[in-house]
């Protein structure tokens, strides 16, 4: 649901029109940043609505954005999610969800050579001052039939399902879907999914490198320790990549 039909970034924080200048400080993470805070304490209960989510103008401009530059293959969703998570730390936490969504995405059309810094800011002063910019001449996107993540492979799984299993305890500099709680855990496979495509290889453009999927059931105790509820456990989808035999 959308609120309003104003002018379209007119009830946008102020901060967003400042983006050439937080893009420029190039920080730079690996899944071990602020973003990854499964498990971590200190940020209070998680609020739940019964109604539907409604977006203000700006959040539903950002959200077509994104679907727009992802079928059009201008990014994929791991390249969208390693722009965010490279955000500076005190901006991903002071930010709503649709900011981190902006920001990262104006990292990655720069990075691409798509905008430059200094459109970017333009088009931040034009907002200010309620004014349109001269458009630029840029080609249209062109949509790009989407082509899913699983992918056919020619080998086999390595897992089983009941096989145990021991997650990595690498810390990678880039993007990775290993997270940080679940490293270095025993937990049992679940499910397999088949071949999909691996997101630490494509968030950095280095193609599909499709590898084997599965679901591995974890203890709640194993993850949390103490504090887990009893006789409860945790299912998550992991790349072959991540596991290792117990």
């Amino acid at each position: 649901m959308v609120e309003g039909d104003h002018a379209p970034f007119c009830h946008a924080p102020a901060r967003l029109l400042n983006l050439g200048s937080k893009l420029a400080s190039k920080y730079t993470s690996g899944v071990n940043g602020v973003h990854d805070l499964g498990g971590m304490h200190g940020f209070g209960p998680v609020e739940r609505s019964p109604d539907p989510p409604t977006l203000v103008r700006w959040e539903s401009i950002v959200r077509a954005i994104q679907l727009d530059t992802r079928a059009a293959g201008v990014m994929n969703v791991d390249e969208f999610r390693y722009g965010i998570e490279r955000m500076d730390p005190v901006h991903y936490l002071s930010s709503p969800y649709f900011e981190h969504w902006l920001d990262g995405i104006s990292r990655v059309l720069v990075e691409k050579g798509r905008i430059t810094e200094a459109e970017l800011e333009a088009r931040a002063a034009s907002l200010v001052a309620e004014t349109e910019p001269p458009t630029a001449a840029r080609a249209a996107f062109k949509a790009v039939p989407p082509a899913g993540f699983r992918r056919d492979v020619a080998w086999a799984p390595q897992r089983h399902v009941g096989d145990r299993v021991r997650t990595s305890t690498a810390s990678p500099v880039g993007h990775t879907r290993m997270a940080r709680y679940a490293r270095g855990k025993l937990g049992t496979v679940h499910a397999r999914h088949g071949a999909y495509v691996f997101p630490d290889s494509s968030a950095h453009g280095l193609g599909d490198d499709p590898q084997h999927l599965y679901s591995v059931r974890f203890a709640a105790a194993e993850l949390w320790g103490e504090s887990a509820e009893a006789g409860t456990s945790v299912y998550i989808d992991l790349w072959e990549p991540y596991l290792q035999t117990a």
